[in-house]
């Protein structure tokens, strides 16, 4: 293909890069292999085994060169896609349950949480893009290079945790949206064997260009904007409420359940394996890194179009809480029963709310209810929609979030029927007997647990992005500076602690005893003490001297290589300089010791 078409593709699957071999060994690349003539920089096909790994492994997107000087509108188009690619695990279905149910507890008073915690998601995403576009590696295959074997096969084990996790919600809010599309025709577990079979359509998909793929993001994400938005519009909660909800960092009058909905949303928003993947999915534009004005640029266009994938996000996460706010908040299970009483989903309203004076107990399936009965059955089925939209795109998403931990952390490489089929099918087999054996309130109840579960995560991504590109040696002129680093620590803390107190109410709602107990405090111990290694580590990539010239850190948890010494890095500076011809980008050479 020409390269007029908005792509460029390589033929020669390594592209004159480093196989990992070599990358893994002190050899350097032959003269031969350095005095090729490059087009783009292809590092996604340095791990073995197959030419096409990723869905940008084999065509990137060009970056246009414009005569003026400033902001072009044509190379923010360029740069379109990731970000939204990225913005897509922030209205899966365990999100959109965590807003509506925000709203029937809290009505508009956390509102301000929802948004603040948005933004503290856009500042960890920037900073995994810039590791992504300053060192052409993304976040799992840095781990593989930063840390010993041991920590690094623990931490491709807890993502891979978060991303079962993810896809088991995934599973759930699609089973969900096809049980109330359906008119209950095809129950509760069949939804769950269907989505066995959904998400390989899309590995059919990618077969028509990179671009066409992002279209299609980008149609899911409108198409919940239109459906979360008509229920916005029909509803019409009080704009002045929402507003001051969205502003006024406060929350009168507000219980301990509140304090822990509100919990729940931090820890719902951020998702763990986004970062791995946002740091990976940049690497589908074709960035010039021997240019620090082209990585500049890059890094500038990125942070916009992360923001406004992030803002429409918001928006959309906006709708749903204040529709549930302004029609489920303080109601009872009762008033909910009476409005149904003239509509035909009043015997399911009846079955699933009860006819009591309880508080409602939301979830996506007695949300579908109320709106069909209080809008009508057309608010149902987009409601329905909307989550069948959430969960087909998260669990693309997610899908590509496996594929590059494991390419990254494992040096391996799997076709991508094989990844999705081990991630799914691991997703499946706990939701099927659920489902099959079980009430949808216990679907719900997995929810909240499998939200637990992926806040225990969160500092396994956090951690990582934060000590690599603060680290000099590895970020060049692009390492954070001491404001950005000490923001960053601050509020990934402030999140950690958020969802360890999350995670704790969750385990004593749970009442376990005996030895059960004694298991889950021993883990609590392991979590706790290698919370302290990659924190050691971060102080360490930090340039702390202390640390760096320790000898059991030395030993126990830099790299083989020092690769923060600065002796070192001085040592191989002639030989970076002699890579610029081969494309590989001197920032991510400068801690390897070649």
């Amino acid at each position: 293909m020409s390269s007029n078409d908005g792509y460029n593709r390589n033929e020669d699957p390594n592209n004159g890069i480093s196989t990992s071999d070599d990358i893994g060994s002190s050899r350097m690349p032959s003269s031969s292999t350095r005095l090729q003539p490059q087009i783009v920089p292809n590092e996604a096909t340095h791990l073995k085994g197959q030419s096409k790994q990723a869905y940008f492994s084999d065509e990137k997107v060009l970056i246009p060169e414009t005569e003026t000087i400033g902001f072009s509108w044509r190379k923010l188009w360029a740069f379109t896609g990731p970000g939204f690619l990225m913005s897509i695990a922030y209205l899966d279905p365990g999100n959109i349950e965590s807003d509506l149910q925000s709203g029937a507890a809290a009505k508009y008073k956390i509102l301000w949480v929802l948004l603040w915690a948005t933004v503290l998601g856009l500042l960890m995403q920037r900073l995994a893009a810039r590791l992504g576009v300053v060192t052409g590696l993304h976040l799992a295959e840095m781990c593989y290079r930063q840390y010993k074997k041991v920590p690094r096969f623990i931490l491709w084990i807890m993502i891979e945790i978060a991303i079962v996790g993810s896809d088991m919600q995934e599973v759930i809010g699609t089973a969900i949206a096809i049980y109330l599309l359906s008119n209950k025709v095809i129950p509760l577990w069949g939804g769950v064997l269907i989505t066995i079979v959904d998400t390989f359509t899309f590995l059919f998909l990618d077969k028509y260009g990179l671009r066409k793929l992002e279209f299609l993001f980008g149609l899911l994400i409108t198409v919940m904007a239109v459906t979360f938005g008509y229920e916005y519009v029909v509803s019409a909660p009080n704009q002045g409420e929402v507003l001051e909800g969205m502003f006024i960092p406060w929350c009168t009058d507000c219980n301990s359940q509140v304090l822990l909905q509100a919990v729940g949303v931090v820890g719902a928003v951020i998702m763990p394996h986004n970062l791995y993947l946002h740091s990976a999915l940049v690497k589908s534009r074709d960035v010039d890194r021997r240019q620090p004005t082209k990585v500049r640029e890059a890094n500038f266009y990125f942070f916009i179009e992360a923001s406004v994938a992030l803002f429409v996000s918001f928006i959309i996460n906006l709708f749903v809480v204040a529709v549930f706010a302004h029609g489920m908040f303080g109601k009872t299970n009762a008033d909910v029963l009476q409005v149904c009483e003239n509509q035909p989903m009043y015997e399911d309203a009846v079955h699933s709310f009860g006819n009591n004076t309880e508080i409602i107990d939301a979830d996506l399936y007695k949300g579908g209810l109320f709106l069909g009965c209080t809008f009508g059955a057309a608010a149902m089925y987009i409601w329905g929609v909307g989550i069948l939209a959430a969960g087909q795109s998260s669990t693309m998403t997610g899908t590509y979030a496996g594929q590059f931990s494991m390419e990254g952390f494992l040096n391996l490489q799997w076709p991508r029927w094989r990844r999705v089929l081990f991630t799914r099918l691991i997703a499946i087999i706990p939701t099927f007997f659920l489902a099959f054996f079980s009430r949808m309130e216990d679907l719900t109840n997995m929810n909240d647990i499998l939200n637990a579960v992926m806040s225990l995560q969160l500092p396994f991504a956090a951690i990582p992005t934060i000590a690599f590109t603060s680290c000099s040696a590895i970020m060049g002129e692009f390492v954070n500076g001491v404001g950005n680093k000490i923001i960053s620590i601050l509020l990934t803390v402030v999140v950690i602690a958020v969802n360890l107190y999350f995670v704790i109410n969750q385990v004593e709602a749970l009442s376990i005893e005996g030895g059960v107990l004694a298991v889950v405090c021993i883990f609590a111990i392991l979590y706790l003490l290698f919370n302290l290694y990659l924190v050691i580590h971060m102080i360490a990539c930090m340039g702390n001297k202390c640390f760096m010239n320790n000898r059991w850190v030395q030993k126990w948890v830099l790299p083989s290589q020092n690769s923060f010494s600065i002796k070192n890095a001085n040592s191989t500076y002639a030989s970076e300089l002699s890579l610029h011809d081969s494309g590989i980008p001197v920032f991510s050479l400068s801690y390897r010791n070649y």
